[in-house]
């Protein structure tokens, strides 16, 4: 499977550590996810992509770009691919306009059900679709049912709106095919759907049945004697719906003071525009 590293943080910071230079890294975590890698940061509220076909071990762009990009918000994948070819066109993470998502986990019997799904997608979103995975479809099917509620050109969504498109999303490509799976050894041809998805200032994860670790606070923070932005949160677990000043998802728990969490099954974790933290339980069966 996929492995998948985001961040979203009310500063600008350096991705070069997470990426590269810690343990357990999506750098080594490569070996074992060689099928491409992909990076998409935000400037001046833009995201940009930089994608790659080669193991982010080896590429030395994979490097080049962790050391340069800072940014308030990334979102990074390596691929281990189930479904589609190893092509540039099927490297996450996939972007539509403001919207970026990255998906570790498979459709079961995609092939055979792909007719079905594609038309959960609305039609002038469909001609987007441009790679084979099951992932890209899976973005697709979450923005039909936002657009239904919501400008996608606005970045800003309303939190109940976002998971109303996702419940409804997963209710339908569930109903399709078939419940969803947790197992700590997966199997490729069962269904997981853990996927993150920002638009810039909005950022939720959900864990649908492969591991997805939070971070929101750290054991010590090296910086707080020079950082502004420092206050209680930044050493101490957050409040019921508190506000943060940084989410950090990671597919495995990165070396360094950061406290992981690792999320349940069926949770939605997320934060807004104003870096208020909430978490819920989806209505997701899984076998």
């Amino acid at each position: 499977m996929c492995r998948i590293f985001a961040f979203r943080s009310i500063i600008n910071s350096q991705v070069h550590s997470s990426l590269v230079s810690a343990d357990n890294t999506l750098h080594d975590l490569s070996q074992r996810h060689p099928d491409g890698w992909g990076v998409a940061y935000y400037a001046e509220k833009t995201p940009h992509l930089i994608k790659s076909t080669d193991c982010a071990m080896e590429d030395q762009l994979f490097h080049k770009i962790s050391g340069i990009v800072s940014s308030d918000t990334v979102l990074a994948h390596i691929r281990n691919s189930t479904q589609g070819s190893h092509s540039i066109l099927n490297s996450h993470p996939f972007q539509y306009g403001k919207w970026v998502f990255a998906h570790n986990g498979n459709i079961k019997k995609f092939l055979s059900i792909k007719d079905k799904l594609i038309k959960l997608i609305d039609n002038d979103l469909r001609k987007f679709i441009l790679g084979t995975t099951d992932s890209e479809v899976i973005f697709f099917i979450i923005l039909t049912k936002l657009k239904k509620i919501h400008d996608l050109s606005k970045p800003i969504v309303e939190k109940s709106k976002m998971i109303t498109a996702i419940q409804e999303s997963l209710d339908d490509i569930i109903e399709i095919s078939g419940k969803a799976t947790h197992r700590n050894d997966p199997t490729p041809t069962e269904n997981y759907f853990s996927f993150v998805i920002t638009s810039g200032p909005m950022m939720m994860a959900f864990n649908g049945g492969q591991d997805l670790y939070s971070c929101t606070y750290k054991s010590s923070c090296p910086e707080k004697s020079t950082c502004k932005f420092y206050d209680r949160s930044c050493e101490n677990e957050p409040e019921k719906d508190m506000r943060v000043n940084h989410l950090i998802l990671s597919s495995e728990k990165v070396s360094g003071p950061n406290i992981w969490k690792l999320l349940e099954a069926g949770d939605l974790i997320g934060v807004d525009e104003n870096m208020k933290l909430f978490k819920q339980k989806m209505n997701i069966d899984f076998d």
